[in-house]
């Protein structure tokens, strides 16, 4: 066998290829949050034996190892699955794979059982097919099944990102302080993995690519799932969301419909809805639980002796407001409170913004500005103290 030689790029996918098998291993063995843990060990396992094969191909080990020969091109119909499902497995701990969990692989399985011909050849007849699709001479089989590797990738992400912002949204109407919860990493990742397959499809049908090759598209891949491995690691515990009963979207988003449909279904009447109203109000004023950072949904529903569904139906339907935002809006206020009563001159704004219960400077400046439509900084020049 020849001597191998593999430019940089390749030769970070070998790398990358046994960080893959590495960071699996450790998946594995995680104790929390096991199901979303496997399911990103799979990705990370599906991911090296790509990132492997590019490099196989490559470096011209077909020659010599010919049986290898179209062991990852499936992968690639593995990817969104993968992700889609460790995105649902990491938002809700207690989310088990059940059998119709399958049909996200259904795709994959029509190709195996559609190519398994050609995994049954003999050395000679894969090196000889090999040299024909060299020569641009691709099997109609290959020619239809190509186009189902993109349509998955682009689909899987775009369906990956459109959960993550339902989740974030879920969140926001039953914690006070998200930063744990969110998965805002995983929704920037899965943008990523978005642009990345959306760039690979381009290049695929426009033939831009003078400057990009699918090297280069292999090595964005590699970042991106390698990103959300790493991520995954450092962040594996993911709280469930305390949602109530039946979540009610906010208010922008609920269709115009009789209100007593709603109230038989949350049980919650108008007098109730008023009464529950005027206490949480005079709760907030007057016991201040919005100065606990980590106040929840169901925390401040046992202080009202309600349940988070009739809480939450009361701040979605008739506030308009996310739990979230309600809860920081009196934050946000007792620091403008605050800042006019000349305090921010002796004490750090961040140090005002602790006490009254935000937990990171992040997330302060965020809801200052949601809420004021300024930064802390601007406010306090507008009001000269």
């Amino acid at each position: 066998m020849a001597r191998v030689t593999l430019p940089w790029i390749q030769l970070a996918a070998v790398v990358g290829a046994f960080q893959g098998l590495l960071l699996a291993g450790a998946l594995v063995v995680h104790r929390k949050n096991r199901t979303a843990n496997r399911l990103l060990a799979a990705l990370m396992v599906s991911f090296s034996l790509y990132l492997a094969t590019s490099a196989y191909f490559y470096a011209g080990l077909i020659k010599d190892y010919p049986h290898f020969f179209g062991v990852g091109y499936q992968t690639p119909l593995v990817f969104g699955p993968l992700v889609y499902l460790y995105a649902v497995a990491a938002s809700d701990r207690s989310w088990r794979f059940r059998p119709r969990d399958t049909l996200h692989f259904l795709p994959l399985a029509v190709s195996v059982i559609a190519t398994a011909h050609i995994y049954m050849m003999s050395g000679a007849e894969k090196i000889a097919m090999y040299d024909r699709l060299e020569r641009g001479d691709v099997p109609t089989v290959l020619v239809m099944l190509d186009p189902m590797r993109y349509i998955s990738g682009i689909s899987y992400s775009l369906a990956s990102v459109l959960y993550l912002r339902r989740h974030r949204r879920r969140v926001e109407d039953s914690y006070s302080n998200t930063a744990r919860v969110n998965l805002v990493w995983l929704l920037w990742l899965a943008g990523a993995a978005a642009a990345v397959w959306l760039l690979a499809t381009t290049l695929r049908l426009t033939d831009f690519g003078a400057r990009l090759s699918d090297e280069h598209v292999t090595l964005a891949m590699a970042l991106v799932v390698y990103g959300i491995g790493y991520m995954g690691l450092r962040q594996p515990e993911v709280f469930r969301y305390e949602t109530a009963e039946y979540p009610v979207p906010p208010r922008h988003e609920i269709a115009p419909a009789p209100v007593s449909s709603r109230q038989e279904r949350s049980g919650l009447g108008d007098a109730e809805s008023a009464h529950l109203e005027r206490a949480l109000l005079a709760l907030m004023e007057r016991d201040r639980p919005w100065t606990n950072s980590e106040l929840t949904l169901r925390e401040l529903a046992a202080l009202l002796n309600s349940t988070p569904h009739k809480l939450s139906e009361l701040l979605n339907s008739q506030l308009g407001l996310s739990f979230y935002d309600f809860v920081n809006g009196y934050r946000v206020r007792e620091v403008q409170r605050r800042i006019q009563a000349g305090e921010a001159r002796t004490r750090k704004m961040l140090a005002l913004a602790m006490d009254a219960g935000f937990a990171s400077k992040s997330t302060f400046n965020e809801a200052f500005k949601k809420h004021t439509l300024q930064t802390p900084s601007g406010f306090r020049e507008t009001v000269g103290a």
